[in-house]
């Protein structure tokens, strides 16, 4: 190749200058790019720290549950013991051993297995044989009522004990009216499950 003379050296750097601005002016078309994809959401694993949460969550649940289970037991066996009391040489039910009445209703009425036994007792006055007759009868008037409001005679047992099981000792008046009662024990069944196939 030949040397460039002196005269046409301007011109060759004129023309390159000319180039290359040409070509700043033109720039390479820019390619779009591409439009990011959002990452496919991660899978939720729970942590053995979240495991552990709802576990205790779980068994705390399962002891709440059971103390009101026991708790309404106990209520249900208070209710089921509480006994009904007389007036002297009566065995009329007041309002108030009704409403005790009242309160063993829906226990018996859950608890269709259950059977009871009513103990018709007496006071230390009057002899052995017309106390029997009367605790007799005082256990009688709570099974009618029992039976008149829905529970099935069969599931209740009477008997009568007289003066023979006192619940309070001493002879003043007190003493004496608590030993008036009738007493309500389980005899068949439980409590501890409910319905009719218990």
């Amino acid at each position: 190749m030949r040397p460039l003379s002196p005269a046409t050296r301007p011109a060759v750097g004129i023309a390159l200058a000319l180039l290359a601005s040409a070509c700043a002016h033109h720039a390479p078309p820019q390619v779009a790019a591409a439009p990011a994809t959002a990452p496919a959401p991660a899978a939720k694993h729970s942590t053995a720290w979240e495991d552990s949460v709802t576990l205790a969550r779980m068994a705390a649940d399962a002891r709440a549950a059971e103390a009101a289970r026991a708790k309404t037991l106990s209520n249900e066996q208070m209710l089921l013991a509480q006994m009904t009391y007389f007036s002297y040489d009566r065995a009329i039910l007041s309002d108030s051993d009704r409403a005790v009445l009242d309160a063993k209703l829906p226990i018996l009425q859950e608890h269709a297995a259950l059977r009871v036994q009513i103990a018709g007792n007496c006071d230390d006055r009057g002899s052995d044989e017309y106390n029997l007759a009367l605790g007799q009868s005082r256990a009688a008037a709570a099974k009618r009522y029992l039976v008149d409001h829905g529970i099935a005679a069969d599931r209740i047992e009477i008997i009568s004990y007289g003066k023979e099981r006192p619940v309070a000792t001493g002879a003043d008046d007190a003493a004496r009216a608590e030993n008036r009662n009738d007493q309500f024990v389980i005899i068949a069944g439980s409590l501890s499950a409910t319905g009719a196939a218990n």
